[in-house]
């Protein structure tokens, strides 16, 4: 189970093209999803988040109005000061957690959320993998990008491939 986030960033990189053809090799195949979420979430269990906290540090997490009525109760402030405070808003994803390029998330403190039991919704499904709308197949174009920077999506992605028989189909030897 590979965990060292450098590995995971370079060999995500290295991978890019290769987890593209396995999205097209997902989608034109029948394949049991059960099976996909089963191992995913056998990866998920042995993978501490809090440890890692990487896509804080590197993705954006969308908030709906729930997700800011439910922070702003926490913070005890009004959802217009929560909202002028804590988000702004992103051309292509909408209301967002502000954040820096060099500490990530607002709530990030360390490698974990200060506000982890009042989380927005989308934090607490990520990566997405297991718990997520659709199958995994029609979710797969968001993995390619977190196999980069998250250990549970590249290690489930490298364990769907030898669990579909990609590599031998594709006539790919595991790297």
């Amino acid at each position: 189970m590979l965990q060292d986030l450098v590995q995971i960033r370079v060999l995500g990189e290295k991978k890019r093209k290769e987890n593209e053809q396995f999205r097209r090799f997902l989608k034109s195949r029948d394949h049991s999803d059960r099976t996909l979420r089963r191992t995913a979430e056998a990866i998920e269990d042995q993978i501490d988040c809090t440890v890692c906290g990487n896509c804080c540090r590197v993705a954006t997490a969308t908030v709906s109005s729930r997700d800011i009525e439910r922070l702003a109760r926490y913070f005890r402030i009004s959802e217009s000061k929560f909202t002028t405070e804590y988000t702004e808003n992103s051309e292509e994803e909408g209301t967002i957690l502000k954040r820096s390029d060099k500490d990530g998330c607002v709530f990030l403190d360390g490698t974990t959320c200060s506000v982890y039991d009042h989380r927005p919704d989308t934090c607490g499904r990520f990566p997405h993998v297991v718990r997520g709308d659709g199958s995994i197949a029609s979710r797969m174009w968001q993995f390619i990008d977190r196999a980069c920077y998250c250990p549970i999506v590249y290690n489930s992605l490298e364990a769907f491939k030898t669990e579909t028989g990609f590599y031998r189909i594709a006539g790919k030897p595991k790297s």
